[in-house]
């Protein structure tokens, strides 16, 4: 293969996974709203039957963003990205573009039977893992396929350096693989036992040990599906866009290291004032306090990288959805933190601030720099202008102030319901009965369900400017120039 070859890279595989992450978006957001609503007014219950309940819509909601619109955008940024600082294309082996392929085709199929199953109310009942043993194996595949892609082009690379991004993409790839693995351990019952259906399975932990890997797995699997690709992300698109190089390379590789050292052993702060024993609710508390110093690192890092070209913010609105995102990541890893001090979190646990603070961190953190990277690549992809910027402006402060209605409002509720739990009268009986909360907290409901469609208009706005550009925008010869330190 000729060296000038590797210029021409093949998007094929990373404008398909760009489909897929606008197509699970627009689904994953729109039950999400939906469910809010049903928070709101819970009449809107019972408008499918038992297919319109909580039950059904909830993790179809959680994995139809996580894995579907976000590991798409993730899997488009890899095999955009992926070629680039390695300087090779995809093109040049069969074997790697089978592979990519194979791993497109066979998420599409694990998608659907996701939402077919989840949707008909076959679950395994664990938080952020409800597939059945027989979709866990599927999902095994779909992650080595991925794997079998990143170590393939690594392997052909004509680029000596791994770009820091490289690190994060791989330590995404190890992370979820293990956890996954550890987490999904399960007893098919009716080939043990002779019972339940064929698909049906049951955890091989019990009790607080379950607990306790579900947890870790929970947990940990937020840092290296949300926080870990998305640090790669921004450490790529943010020199690219802004023509700035990264400011410390040093303060990357210390970051790296410190976030794949701390993060791990954090997840405890999920179990406090549970039955698992208080030296593992103390070490997730304590290590959760430590974990602010690489999430910071990592963050102050992609902020300098802006010194003196602020103005960059009112000229370009990808550079303004990058550095807000930033700005919201620092802000998550900080109330994550806090949350875990154990007198915050006899307050908090269990109460809407959980949700207020997840949602912070995942539209503003994860959301916001998925769209960006997207609008990034799209000019590249498919040598077209973005169709229209003031469009993306006006996206950016629409989703800004839902995200803003979201967070505040389950922050005063949450607070609200932990101090209602809490009251007693004079003879040190509860003040109120739980009912009571429900009702003080629905007018927040109905702010944050506001706040959730105000989003979701952003996302079809997206959408809109997405589809214009592949379309019908201006087409260009060369790709847009921007100074990028790895001149990639």
């Amino acid at each position: 293969m000729q060296a000038r070859d590797a210029l021409n890279y093949d998007y094929s595989v990373a404008k398909c996974f760009t489909y897929a992450a606008i197509l699970f978006g627009i689904v994953g957001m729109l039950i999400g709203v939906v469910i809010a609503y049903q928070m709101a007014f819970p009449e809107l219950n019972y408008l499918a039957g038992e297919y319109g309940t909580y039950s059904r819509l909830r993790p179809l909601h959680t994995s139809g963003v996580i894995f579907g619109f976000l590991l798409s955008g993730i899997f488009a940024a890899w095999y955009y990205i992926g070629q680039r600082v390695l300087k090779v294309s995809l093109a040049e082996s069969k074997f790697l573009m089978f592979i990519s392929k194979l791993h497109f085709w066979l998420y599409m199929i694990l998608m659907v039977i996701a939402v077919v199953t989840l949707f008909m109310g076959i679950s395994t009942s664990k938080e952020y893992a409800e597939l059945e043993w027989p979709l866990d194996i599927l999902v095994v595949v779909v992650w080595v396929l991925w794997g079998l892609n990143i170590f393939g082009l690594i392997g052909i690379r004509r680029e000596k350096t791994l770009y820091i991004s490289i690190w994060y993409f791989i330590a995404s790839f190890l992370g979820v693989a293990m956890l996954y693995l550890f987490n999904n351990m399960e007893v098919p019952t009716y080939f043990v036992a002779g019972t339940g259906k064929w698909y049906h399975s049951v955890s091989m932990y019990a009790g607080s040990n379950d607990a306790m890997v579900q947890w870790w797995y929970g947990h940990n699997a937020v840092g290296f599906v949300f926080t870990v690709p998305i640090i790669a992300m921004i450490y790529y698109f943010l020199p690219k866009e802004s023509g700035q190089p990264v400011f410390s390379y040093k303060l990357s590789l210390l970051s790296f290291w410190g976030l794949m050292f701390v993060y791990l052993w954090a997840g405890g702060h999920h179990l406090i004032y549970s039955t698992v024993p208080d030296w593992v609710q103390t070490m997730g508390s304590i290590f959760s306090i430590i974990l602010i110093l690489p999430s910071w690192g990592s963050a102050i890092n992609i902020l300098l990288t802006m010194k003196g070209q602020w103005g960059q913010l009112k000229e370009n609105p990808l550079v303004k959805l990058m550095i807000f995102a930033s700005t919201f990541y620092m802000f998550s890893t900080l109330e994550g933190p806090i949350l875990s001090i154990k007198s915050v979190n006899a307050l908090a646990h269990f109460t809407d601030w959980i949700p207020g603070h997840v949602h912070d961190g995942t539209l503003g953190w994860v959301g916001f720099m998925t769209m960006a990277a997207l609008f990034h690549m799209a000019p590249r992809m498919f040598k077209r202008e973005i169709y229209s910027k003031k469009l993306i402006e006006a996206q950016f402060w629409i989703q800004t102030t839902g995200i803003i209605l979201y967070f505040s409002s389950m922050w005063i509720a949450g607070i609200t319901q932990g101090m209602m739990w809490r009251a007693t009268d004079q003879f040190g009986n509860l003040a109120y009965s739980f009912i009571d909360t429900v009702t003080v907290l629905i007018p927040y409901y109905a702010i944050r369900a506001t706040g959730g469609l105000l989003y979701l208009i952003g996302f079809f706005m997206f959408t809109y400017n997405m589809y214009k550009t592949m379309t019908a925008s201006k087409a260009i010869e060369s790709e847009p120039q921007n100074a990028s330190p790895m001149a990639a």
